[in-house]
């Protein structure tokens, strides 16, 4: 058996199907970043184990689960609430862990948006590492989400978990991504100053995880991200062949591109100016002086 973790903020539309779906677990805690809806009201209502912590950012909040929230067993899942369990995944995750060859498995989504499987214009299989020994795996942070540091050999499921990405409704998605889109254009610039690209990777990469992530890196450097996101999905990786849903899947990820080049211009031309801990803005050479002890 493996425990499941559930991290949770305002998932009151998604959090009950989310539950029901990891029932199969004798374990399952959720991590509650402190929600204002009825979240924690529903969630009172299964068997299962409720922790909040404040939310810093989603590398820092799965680390401290893990090295601060105990489990039952020693295999965990992490699972967002707006993605589902499947027995299928289910069953092949109790038969991988009595693997003793490797420590954890990368798992891949299927992205549901306007009720259809975006399977193209979404890199399916886009894995992630999903189920791991407690003890073998931290996350540090990497633009608006995570990156797993991982002690030891991992591998590959086969089975796959349903992402409903838009259940909350498009004004939720756009609200979210924007915010996505400050921590991205903050990463590019670290990226551009101190990164590198790794082309071995790129074409060699042993796994899906190591080709996409280098593909990655060289996109952050390359003019007309935008325009030359939208061509990659719509045309190269064929989204035009997932319909409707395909092409507005697909135009969003352009303008979501978009809103992360203009935060980059914008954090490069026009820094927001700092205060001190009154509010008050500080002048040129004090702002100097703070950045200086930073």
């Amino acid at each position: 058996m493996f425990s499941i973790y559930i991290l949770t903020y305002n998932e009151e539309i998604d959090i009950a199907a989310c539950i029901e779906s990891a029932l199969l677990s004798d374990d399952i805690i959720v991590i509650d970043s402190f929600s204002t809806d009825r979240t924690i009201e529903i969630v009172r209502r299964y068997p299962v184990q409720i922790v909040q912590h404040a939310f810093e950012t989603h590398g820092k909040q799965r680390t401290w689960m893990l090295e601060e929230v105990p489990t039952k067993n020693e295999w965990v899942y992490i699972l967002e609430a707006d993605e589902r369990m499947t027995p299928e995944l289910f069953n092949e995750c109790s038969e991988a862990i009595k693997n003793q060859n490797y420590i954890g498995y990368y798992v891949a989504e299927q992205v549901i948006f306007m009720g259809r499987w975006i399977r193209r214009s979404t890199q399916y299989p886009r894995h992630q590492m999903r189920l791991f020994r407690k003890d073998k795996v931290r996350f540090g942070d990497y633009g608006h989400a995570e990156r797993e540091i991982c002690e030891g050999p991992t591998s590959f499921l086969k089975e796959t978990y349903p992402h409903y990405t838009c259940s909350k409704g498009l004004s939720r998605w756009i609200e979210k991504h924007n915010r996505y889109s400050t921590d991205e254009a903050a990463e590019i610039l670290r990226q551009l100053e101190a990164g590198k690209v790794n082309w071995w990777d790129l074409f060699f990469g042993a796994t899906e995880v190591n080709r996409r992530r280098a593909l990655k890196d060289i996109s952050l450097r390359l003019p007309l991200r935008p325009l030359v996101r939208f061509f990659y999905m719509y045309f190269l990786l064929g989204g035009f062949l997932d319909g409707q849903p395909g092409f507005a899947w697909c135009m969003l990820q352009a303008f979501y591109e978009y809103l992360i080049s203009i935060k980059v211009w914008e954090m490069r031309n026009m820094p927001l100016p700092k205060l001190d801990s009154t509010g008050k803005q500080l002048s040129s050479e004090e702002t100097k002086l703070e950045l200086h002890r930073q």
